[in-house]
């Protein structure tokens, strides 16, 4: 009874169920920052893991959310999706108490071990708490807010990240000039704080109310659960999409923080440091972005963010030539900067994109089938890059402009590529490729790229406006807003060529 779906939800019930939503998306992401990303790469390290771990370590993720095709037959049967949520998202995050004590408990052979075996069981509960959730979100939340609703939820969660992410930073640092020779330790304790904030969300999932699902007149099969998304040609264009895509992405991204802890040599510090730089532009582009894709469709703001964020990993390759060099830093911070500006584009709106496309009563079958491809190669391109990063270390290609004059001889490097540039170049093409598979996709709303630059343009000023109370913030914020213009004008200029 604690846990009942309801028959019908009353406005009052939704406004409130969406306000504990809210509650649970900064409680989980207090959970992700201090258990992932750069800290648990970190982690792994101290305990000793190679390359091909860190890409495995990597891949555990995307592979376990192949257990929500079991899932879907979970939520078929049982019909209680806050129940399955709750149970499952309890496991996953438990998980996180037993991680942080494996410093205190064993020798870091094994630990090693037990992280990945422990993570393992973090990731495939969690995935079939994900199958219920996005199946509950698609029926409870009204279709006309969506958008606006998860980038403010992602907005909130996002900040509380760049907080945290700066607070955790410092807590490392002072650990390491108390305790040098323990820095597991200190990653350990941050495991424990994730398992607290976790534990938060739960409850606040508790009270999100539930509208009990569309019943069949006969149970569907397993068979038909999982082959309706494949008969509907449009979705199954979505599937090809997020599927080439989420294999460009990652087998380039998780290699990002080894590449900077080891290959530029740079501090913990200067790593989360760039991750907040990216989640402030997150924060920034993701009110823009959820009004976009309300506005106007999920597409159109995925054939703006994804070509950036695809330039931004092929421009990794030139932070070496062949070594770090003057304009490293600077091209690193530029880097981020884009990548938070396409990342909070592209999350939001592959996210929303599933839940828009998937009919209403039967989101949790097409939604599942989508993550099961996306698993399937989110999983296999970190464990690639990782099985392939020592055979890449020994392997070079150099591109080069020589000039031979009678008085002297002018060498310009143009492009070097060693061990994980290989990885970001390929994951580039491969991205190519996702661009013209999300072409031709259908979606309501969709609309040309030149009307979206020009209202980016117009939100960005607005946004600069707003937040820029430092003249300093205001000049670099004016320059993606000119380069904006740059393109509206010229493609206005192609346009009226074109018509002439």
């Amino acid at each position: 009874m604690f846990l009942a779906v309801k028959d019908q939800l009353t406005d009052e019930e939704i406004q409130t169920g969406m306000r504990w939503i809210l509650r649970d998306g900064i409680a989980a992401q207090a959970m992700v920052t201090f258990t992932s990303g750069a800290f648990l790469i970190a982690y792994a390290l101290q305990l000793g893991a190679s390359n091909f771990v860190i890409g495995l370590l990597a891949s555990i993720g995307p592979l376990s959310q192949l257990m929500q095709m079991p899932a879907i037959y979970a939520v078929e049967r049982y019909r209680n999706r806050r129940a399955i949520v709750v149970l499952m998202a309890s496991i996953s995050r438990l998980c996180w108490l037993f991680i942080g004590l494996i410093p205190f408990l064993f020798s870091p052979q094994l630990g090693l071990g037990l992280l990945l075996g422990a993570l393992v069981i973090n990731s495939t509960t969690g995935a079939v708490s994900g199958c219920s959730w996005n199946s509950w979100m698609r029926d409870m939340i009204p279709q006309d807010i969506l958008g606006r609703f998860f980038s403010r939820r992602m907005q909130i969660a996002v900040a509380m990240g760049v907080v945290l992410s700066l607070a955790a930073a410092a807590y490392l640092d002072l650990w390491k000039r108390l305790l040098p020779e323990h820095p597991e330790k200190g990653y350990s304790l941050l495991f424990v704080a994730g398992f607290f904030a976790g534990g938060i969300g739960v409850y606040c999932i508790t009270r999100i109310p539930e509208l009990r699902m569309i019943s069949h007149m006969q149970a569907p099969s397993f068979s038909q659960i999982i082959s309706r998304p494949f008969r509907d040609q449009n979705f199954r264009k979505l599937i090809v999409f997020m599927g080439s895509w989420s294999f460009a992405v990652n087998l380039a991204a998780p290699f990002f923080m080894v590449y900077m802890l080891r290959r530029l040599g740079m501090s913990m510090t200067y790593v989360i440091g760039m991750t907040v730089l990216m989640q402030i532009v997150n924060v920034i582009f993701l009110k823009i972005w959820g009004k976009f894709t309300d506005r106007f469709s999920n597409k159109s703001v995925l054939a703006i963010c994804c070509p950036c964020f695809l330039l931004s990993i092929l421009a990794w390759t030139f932070t070496t030539m062949p070594e770090k060099h003057v304009l490293t830093v600077p091209l690193l911070v530029v880097i981020y900067i884009v990548m938070g500006f396409a990342m909070a584009g592209v999350t939001l709106a592959t996210g929303n994109i599933g839940l828009k496309l998937a009919p209403k009563g039967e989101a949790t079958a097409y939604l599942a089938t989508n993550t099961m491809f996306l698993s399937l190669t989110s999983g296999i391109a970190p464990i690639l890059g990782g099985k392939f990063a020592d055979c890449f270390a020994a392997r070079q290609l150099d591109w080069t402009i020589k000039y031979t004059s009678p008085s002297r001889e002018l060498i310009l490097p143009t492009l070097n590529l060693q061990q994980w540039d290989f990885f970001f170049a390929i994951a580039f093409i491969v991205g190519i490729y996702a661009l013209h598979r999300l072409a031709m996709i259908r979606e309501v709303g969709e609309v040309e790229e030149k009307v979206i630059l020009q209202e980016l343009a117009t939100e960005v000023k607005l946004q600069v406006r707003t937040i820029s109370a430092f003249v300093g913030l205001r000049h670099m914020f004016s320059i993606p807003v000119l380069i904006l213009d740059r393109l509206r004008g010229k493609k206005g200029d192609n346009n009226h060529g074109a018509n002439t």
